[in-house]
C-alpha cells in the first residue's frame, strides 16, 4: 500500500542501564525508572503512562528491538531515526543498542541518525545547573573523527536515503560553532567517501511557537529543517488556567490541539518539513517543573498526522519526511508505542492516517 508520506520516528536508546546513569541517578537507572514512578500532579492528570505488549524491555536484547521493528512497520513507520550522541573528542554515551543493531543486520526496518548535540545537564531532575557531559565541538579534526565512526552505518542498505543521500539529522543546529562550515565540511566528507553526499536536516524548534530557535537552514547549507511545534493550545482561556495550575503548584499545561495554523509556517517555507506528537508530559522526568498537553487522544493525534502530512502535497516523493516525536520518549509521556490506556491506539492512527485516500 503506497503511503501519503515517510513517517521517521525518533528513537531513545536509554532502556537500558549503563554506569554513568547508575552514578548520577542510582544503580540501574533507566528511561523506565522514572516513567514508572510518575503520579499525577492536578485533577485531571493522567499518571503514570505504562506500555502494554512490549512491556518493559531492555535494549540490549535483540528480541525487544525486532518486536519493535514489527510493530512499526506494520503501521507504516518507515524508519527509526536513533538519538546519537557525540561530546567531541570520541566520548559517547547509550551507543549500544545501535552499535549491535548495525552489527546484527536486525532488525529489519530503516534507520537513520539524529545527533543529539547538547550537553547533558540535570535539567530533568531538578539540578539544572549541574552539567554530567558537555557538548563541544573541538574542530575539524574531531568533525572527522566523527564523521568515520558513523560511516560504516551510512553505507549500510537500511539507512535512510532520499535521492540516495544518506539523511542526518542535527538536533541544534543553533548551537554549532559555524553550521555553514559543518555542511560544507560533512558533505564533503561524504563524497569523499564514495556517496553521493548526505540530506542534512536541521531542527527548528519552535516548541511554543514564540519562532523557531534556529532560522538559517537555508543560508547556512542544510537540505531542509524540521519544525518541531507542540500542539499546544495558547489562548487567554489556556493562558490563564495555565497561570492559576502554577500558582497551586503544578506544571504548566495547555490543551492538546489540532489547529491546522500550527503548520502554517512549514506551508509557507518549502524547505522545512512537518513533526507531529501524539501526545507530551514531561512530568515523569521534571515534576511541577514539567510541560503536560491535556487531553491527547488517538484521534487527536489522527487529525495532527492529517494536518501535518497535508503540507507535504506537491513534494517530491522522497522528500516527503514526517517526523515524529517520539516512537518511545516514555518519560516525556511522547511515544506510539502500545500503552496501557489506548493499546496500539496510537500506531492505528498513524496508520489509518498516512493509508488514507
Amino acid at each position: 500500500m503506497e503511503l501519503k508520506a515517510r513517517a521517521v520516528a525518533f528513537y531513545l536508546p536509554q532502556y537500558h542501564p549503563i554506569p554513568e546513569n547508575s552514578a548520577w541517578w542510582g544503580p540501574g537507572f533507566t528511561e523506565w525508572t522514572n516513567t514508572a514512578k510518575a503520579r499525577p500532579l492536578f485533577r485531571g492528570h493522567v499518571q503514570p503512562h505504562l506500555p502494554s505488549e512490549l512491556g518493559f524491555y531492555d535494549l540490549r536484547l535483540d528480541e525487544s528491538r525486532h518486536a519493535q521493528s514489527e510493530l512499526a512497520l506494520a503501521h507504516g513507520v518507515e524508519a527509526f531515526c536513533y538519538w546519537h550522541y557525540w561530546f567531541g573528542a570520541g566520548s559517547r554515551i547509550l551507543e549500544r543498542p545501535f552499535t549491535e543493531v548495525l552489527a546484527s543486520g536486525s532488525p529489519q526496518i530503516s534507520f537513520c541518525l539524529g545527533w543529539a548535540n547538547q550537553s547533558w545537564t540535570g535539567i530533568w531532575h531538578d539540578a539544572e545547573n549541574r552539567i554530567l557531559r558537555e557538548q563541544t565541538y573541538p574542530g575539524p579534526e574531531d568533525d572527522r573523527a566523527h564523521f568515520d565512526t558513523i560511516l560504516p552505518a551510512l553505507r549500510d542498505p537500511r539507512y535512510l536515503r532520499v535521492n540516495g543521500r544518506p539523511v542526518f539529522y542535527v538536533f541544534r543546529p543553533e548551537e554549532l560553532p559555524d553550521a555553514a562550515a559543518f555542511v560544507e565540511r560533512w558533505q564533503a566528507m561524504a563524497r569523499a567517501a564514495g556517496l553521493d553526499g548526505l540530506y542534512l536536516v536541521a531542527e527548528v524548534s519552535d516548541l511554543l511557537g514564540a519562532g523557531g530557535r534556529y532560522q538559517r537552514v537555508v543560508d547556512d547549507g542544510f537540505d531542509s529543517g524540521a519544525y518541531v511545534r507542540l500542539p499546544a493550545r495558547i489562548d487567554r482561556a489556556s493562558i490563564l488556567r495555565m497561570r492559576l495550575r502554577r500558582k497551586l503548584g503544578g506544571p504548566e499545561a495547555y490543551p492538546y490541539s489540532t489547529d491546522p495554523a500550527l503548520w502554517d509556517a512549514v506551508r509557507s517555507q518549502r524547505h522545512l518539513q512537518p513533526s507531529v506528537y501524539p501526545n507530551w508530559d514531561n512530568t515523569p522526568r521534571s515534576g511541577t517543573r514539567g510541560l503536560v498537553l491535556t487531553d491527547s487522544q488517538p484521534s487527536r493525534f489522527a487529525a495532527n498526522v492529517d494536518n501535518a502530512v497535508s503540507t507535504l502535497d506537491g513534494r517530491p516523493e522522497q522528500e516527503r519526511l514526517l517526523w515524529i516525536k517520539s516512537w518511545n520518549e516514555w518519560a516525556e509521556g511522547n511515544y506510539l508505542e502500545p500503552d496501557l490506556e489506548h493499546g496500539r491506539g496510537w500506531l492505528e492512527a498513524l496508520h489509518e492516517r498516512l493509508s488514507a485516500p
